[in-house]
């Protein structure tokens, strides 16, 4: 009985040595081949820490076949820290192998790990510093075709341009993105022409933008460096100064017909006024009118007036009527008379 029993430890460790050997034995292989200095009891406390140990081995041996060993903060303990932290290890390793061969010292294996845990591709960053890339102004997903911006003579300019950037890897944590950039630019480019005295002026030298435009240092708190800006494309767009004096002359001739209109109708109301007061001065003559014959009545009753004199009144206002017919006027009827 004790005999089966350890014969049955001796066939179960013999299938727990195979297994192992059938999991780790080839990467220990490997990383022993190309002394990435790995050891198979490595390879088993990887499975402990829930790391990938293909992950990490492969990544190890291509830093040290690209000379880059534990010297460059490539260890084993930070290979596996990185991988635990979420990082993508071989993407990080194949960033910095970039860089080492393009001699790109600023960039090293703790700022590459940040870059990458910070969620930008730190691969893709390397590769645009070494060849820097274009960016179109206006971009392209922005819907227009062109930047338009008016010189001081009132005319437009329609100005498209390319921004060649390389990345900035000291900056590219929180720095700001390609956005940013084709915002400062557009800005620049029409504060640029808006200093122009003339279009003509812009358009016999459009280097005048790039110079303008490069001085302001538009590049200050991004995660790219500004190599140069090209205009692509200048045309001449409409004369903005005419049509807002035209515009302007418009609401002026708007406002002059509003206020001679109010003034119109200032007099016509002033007119009737003094229609209406006209006619109750009229109203009041009639009225006074209407009380001479009464008062000549009172007279004749009272005595103050004679019948002679009567006469005579009438007399005289006949005269008058025959002069002013004469004269060649319409005599009005006497009070007198009625």
């Amino acid at each position: 009985m004790p005999t089966l029993i350890l014969l049955g430890l001796g066939l179960l460790a013999l299938l727990l040595l195979f297994g192992l050997l059938a999991r780790y034995l080839r990467l220990w292989l490997q990383s022993y081949a190309s002394s990435a200095g790995i050891g198979l009891f490595d390879l088993v406390a990887m499975s402990f820490k829930k790391v990938n140990p293909t992950v990490i081995v492969r990544s190890k041996i291509m830093a040290v076949q690209a000379g880059l060993g534990d010297s460059s903060g490539l260890t084993l303990q930070a290979l596996e820290a990185h991988y635990l932290a979420g990082g993508r290890v071989p993407l990080v390793v194949q960033a910095l192998i970039a860089a080492n061969k393009a001699k790109i010292k600023e960039l090293d294996w703790k700022l590459a790990t940040a870059i990458d845990l910070a969620g930008r591709n730190v691969r893709e960053a390397v590769q645009t510093s070494v060849y820097p890339k274009v960016i179109d102004c206006p971009g392209k997903n922005s819907g227009r075709e062109s930047l338009d911006a008016v010189a001081k003579n009132g005319i437009q300019l329609k100005v498209r341009a390319r921004v060649t950037v390389r990345t900035n890897l000291n900056q590219l944590i929180g720095g700001a993105t390609e956005e940013t950039i084709i915002a400062r630019v557009g800005e620049g480019i029409v504060s640029a022409i808006g200093s122009a005295e003339r279009h003509t002026d812009v358009l016999e030298n459009p280097d005048v933008i790039s110079k303008t435009v490069l001085a302001r240092r538009l590049d200050a708190n991004t995660a790219f460096e500004i190599v140069s800006i090209d205009i692509a494309d200048i045309d001449v767009g409409a004369n903005i100064g005419a049509r807002l004096q035209a515009d302007q002359a418009e609401a002026d001739t708007r406002v002059a017909r509003a206020n001679a209109e109010g003034r119109r109708a200032m007099a016509v109301a002033r007119e009737q006024e003094m229609v209406a007061g006209i006619e109750e001065s009229r109203a009041a003559l009639v009225d006074s009118e209407a009380e001479v014959p009464k008062a000549i009545a009172d007279s004749l009753a009272s005595g103050n007036l004679g019948i002679l004199d009567y006469y005579k009144l009438r007399n005289l206002q006949a005269d008058t009527d025959m002069r002013k017919t004469i004269a060649g006027t319409s005599a009005p009827t006497s009070a007198v008379a009625q």
